[in-house]
């Protein structure tokens, strides 16, 4: 099935005592900014120009210019929280909301909030109601009061669905050239031997864009299955805002089967990149050691001609 474009907004707050509060913000529309909040002075930055241009249609640029008071807001809700659940400085805030829209215009909107990396809240937004993820107190109190605040939940609602799907039509018109850019993947295989008995093959892709990928191995034409023998690690950024990821596949040294890594990514369309192992890793000492023997050979000749022209 065809992904979703998400637009996620993250804020963090953190709370150090009851007169201090430190704020900061962002938002990414998949993997690619699109603007920070400055903790300083809560001003917007937006990472690209076609942003602000995307940002001046529709209620975006109204909803901004109110930001001062809805974070105020939050400031002092959570410093009254605290007082009234005898909690303890410092705290950390986390709050996650945004936006899923499908191909088929279909969206799905979320909010998230949490409290010192824990989930607490979640905001349904079909239902319009506050629902406790990890029971607590404060979780009880926080669902509670935000339950009783309709006016907050009918603006919630229409921020996470209506808003947020205009922000992302925004976003595709003015700054397509950067989100549907894709990078083609460069992938190599070698092979390491730890000991005698384990050869570990490599599979390094790199230097692809966008992020979603998918890398496997095949032995003797067939898909390897997950296993102990499989590693994959997580997806890592390049400097040049690519990424890079790397599977490892262990294997008994001159098994008798035949391996490949297959990568699939969307700048290759309905390909696949096949890369396979040389399993005559005896090869490359093969060729040294015949090598090293000519040049001995060669070198042996070169003395005797030598000794013989003395």
């Amino acid at each position: 099935p065809a992904e979703p474009q998400v637009l996620q907004y993250f804020l963090t707050g953190l709370f150090a005592d009851v007169s201090s509060a430190e704020l900061s913000a962002m938002a990414v529309l998949g993997d690619v900014p699109i603007f920070a909040l400055d903790p300083a002075d809560w001003s917007v930055h937006f990472h690209w120009p076609w942003v602000s241009q995307a940002a001046a249609e529709g209620d975006t640029e109204k909803l901004m210019s109110q930001r001062q008071i809805a974070l105020r807001s939050l400031i002092r809700y959570v410093h009254d929280k605290v007082q009234q659940t005898e909690m303890d400085y410092p705290l950390v805030v986390q709050i996650r909301g945004g936006c899923e829209l499908y191909p088929n215009t279909t969206s799905w909107g979320f909010l998230h909030i949490g409290e010192g990396g824990k989930d607490l809240i979640d905001f349904e937004v079909d239902e319009q109601r506050w629902e406790i993820r990890q029971p607590s107190q404060l979780a009880e109190q926080v669902s509670t009061d935000l339950n009783r605040e309709k006016s907050i939940k009918m603006l919630l609602g229409y921020l996470l669905s209506f808003i947020c799907q205009s922000q992302i039509h925004a976003l595709n018109k003015y700054g397509r050239a950067a989100l549907e850019r894709q990078e083609v993947p460069v992938a190599t295989v070698f092979a390491r031997t730890p000991s005698p008995q384990q050869l570990l093959l490599v599979c390094h892709v790199t230097a692809f864009y966008p992020r979603p990928i998918s890398v496997a191995w095949l032995r003797d034409g067939q898909e390897v299955p997950p296993g102990p023998q499989l590693s994959t690690g997580p997806v890592l950024p390049n400097a040049d805002l690519t990424y890079q990821l790397r599977s490892v596949l262990a294997v008994a040294p001159q098994d008798g089967h035949s391996y490949a890594c297959r990568v699939r990514h969307r700048s290759l369309g309905t390909r696949s990149l096949l890369v396979p192992w040389d399993n005559h890793s005896t090869a490359p000492t093969v060729s040294i050691t015949i090598a090293v023997l000519l040049l001995g050979c060669t070198a042996s000749a070169a003395g005797f001609w030598w000794w013989k022209r003395r």
